[in-house]
């Protein structure tokens, strides 16, 4: 659409003339998404940030707060540290973690309250032991039975 709306010809007229033309030249006729329903949530009220929400969600990523990422990866390095081939290595995966359990302890950001203290590492390096000498080096998906 370069051509200039000439003097005298109403502004509506003129962008109507122009949707005519437009769909008489065909150039509607392949745009993705014709002939398809609006997608779901139009019906809401409008959010300024729809499109990046809709990008992440097409993209398959998500944001957590940052406690709530916290709490997160430290059920994963529980599960890991359970999983762990060596003491040496559960040992380093649980202290890495209480490093990032303390630091957000004592400096909380802005969100939920993180809720949760270190582990004791002790107590899971021991029952690390015991699922050891039963055979159990399966049992990561069990939680904790530390307070």
């Amino acid at each position: 659409m370069t051509e200039r709306k000439p003097p005298g010809i109403p502004f509506e007229s003129w962008v109507d003339k122009q949707i005519r033309d437009a769909e008489a030249r065909g150039e509607f006729a392949h745009l993705t998404g014709a002939g398809k329903p609006l997608p779901d949530g139009t019906d809401t009220t409008y959010d300024e940030l729809w499109w990046i929400k809709r990008k992440m969600a097409r993209e398959g990523l998500s944001v957590l707060p940052p406690t709530l990422a916290l709490r997160k990866e430290a059920e994963d390095a529980l599960a890991a540290a359970y999983a762990a081939p060596s003491e040496r290595i559960a040992r380093r995966i649980l202290t890495d973690v209480n490093v990032k359990i303390r630091d957000m302890m004592f400096k909380p950001p802005p969100g939920p309250p993180l809720g949760m203290k270190p582990y004791d590492v002790e107590q899971v390096v021991r029952e690390w032991r015991e699922r050891r000498a039963v055979g159990g080096a399966g049992d990561a998906e069990q939680g904790p039975s530390h307070p």
